[in-house]
């Protein structure tokens, strides 16, 4: 259950920044970018690039966990309902607490999926894949993926703004605490 609550958390996060319209998360870009191509939903297109990114894993032998697999399910549900129930906000202070908001719920719901230890997701997994093949610092690799699905979206569409600026500088701090918290309240 705490698995499920929080990718249900970080996708309701997600569906926080998308609605913010001042920029997505970098695989949200790359998501809408997708969904207005194909003329498909947010959640469908998440799913879709969730289920071709965990492809990429089977040439770097990596193997899914139950965690991997629930990742691209939940997190695609909760993303559409999310968009369904949170109104898109156009007032700048409305768009910004949104947003600062959805940071914080996707910090959250990163560690308790993370804590649970069920499998990575499929962008964590293919990160450390390719960190262990290639050798290269896991900051750099990570880097290199978020940049080029952040263009890549971009390229196709996506919304990119200050939200996504205010994701890359605010994701590390909000799942650090979050993990934190996480970790004093299962000790007890």
């Amino acid at each position: 259950m705490v698995l499920f609550f929080g990718l249900f958390i970080f996708g309701l996060g997600d569906a926080l920044l998308i609605q913010s319209q001042i920029g997505n998360a970098p695989w949200s870009v790359l998501a809408q970018g997708v969904a207005e191509r194909l003329e498909i939903t947010l959640g469908w297109s998440t799913f879709l690039i969730s289920s071709m990114v965990l492809l990429l894993w089977v040439p770097l032998r990596e193997r899914p966990g139950f965690g991997t697999l629930s990742n691209i399910v939940v997190i695609a549900i909760a993303i559409q309902i999310g968009i369904t129930l949170f109104p898109t906000q156009e007032g700048l202070i409305f768009s910004l607490m949104y947003c600062l908001i959805g940071i914080a719920m996707v910090g959250i719901g990163s560690a308790f999926y993370i804590t649970c230890g069920l499998g990575s997701g499929p962008r964590d997994g293919l990160m450390t894949a390719i960190h262990y093949r290639s050798g290269f610092r896991i900051g750099r690799v990570r880097l290199l993926i978020e940049a080029f699905v952040l263009i890549l979206g971009a390229i196709l569409g996506g919304t990119v703004g200050v939200g996504t600026l205010l994701f890359a500088l605010l994701i590390g701090q909000s799942i650090a605490i979050s993990l934190g918290v996480v970790a004093r309240a299962t000790s007890q």
